[in-house]
């Protein structure tokens, strides 16, 4: 996938009507691709005039859309703004991540298959969709059993490199758009 430089985040953005006047957000682009179960879309941090990406998936893991938790569905954040949605917080009690403050829409895909689909139900609340990492001393492969439809990025340095610029920002609510891949 083509990593947007921060012009065509701008456009991108101007064309959904999206903010971008904050010094500091978190963007998400899902992979046109779709690879089932492979960590295929990007996460990055826009801040002031530059954006860094990092390597992630904005969709369940295989396990999870097989397995669903909810009876409706498996949750795929739907592609859109969420201002002011996420803070510094415990992803499952265990370590810093950013987790989910205030509600978002997401799909429910409940045919069971491998793939992350968008549905026709769509549900709006506090699901826990956080922003995390994978597995805590190697770079991922498989999505798996790391997300249930939160945004995990796959490389634990690439994550700890996330968590410290959020920490440095001076954000305490932070805002997350979630794109879907259009270059």
């Amino acid at each position: 996938m083509v990593k947007p430089t921060i012009n065509q985040l701008k456009e991108e953005f101007a064309k959904y009507q999206y903010d971008f006047t904050m010094k500091f957000h978190l963007v998400g682009v899902r992979s046109r691709a779709n690879v089932p179960n492979k960590f295929d879309d990007l996460v990055g941090v826009v801040k002031d005039n530059e954006v860094y990406w990092f390597s992630a998936t904005t969709n369940a893991g295989r396990h999870w859309l097989v397995n669903m938790m909810n009876p409706k569905g498996t949750a795929l954040l739907v592609a859109k703004q969420y201002k002011n949605t996420y803070v510094l917080g415990m992803h499952k009690g265990q370590y810093k991540a950013l987790v989910q403050y205030a509600p978002v829409e997401v799909y429910r895909d409940a045919n069971r298959n491998e793939i992350a689909e968008e549905s026709q139900v769509i549900q709006r609340g506090n699901f826990g969709i956080n922003i995390h990492r994978a597995n805590a001393s190697a770079i991922s492969t498989f999505v798996e059993k790391w997300s249930a439809g939160c945004q995990v990025l796959n490389n634990p340095k690439e994550f700890a490199q996330l968590i410290s610029m959020c920490e440095e920002s001076g954000v305490t609510y932070f805002t997350y758009t979630l794109l879907n891949e259009w270059l």
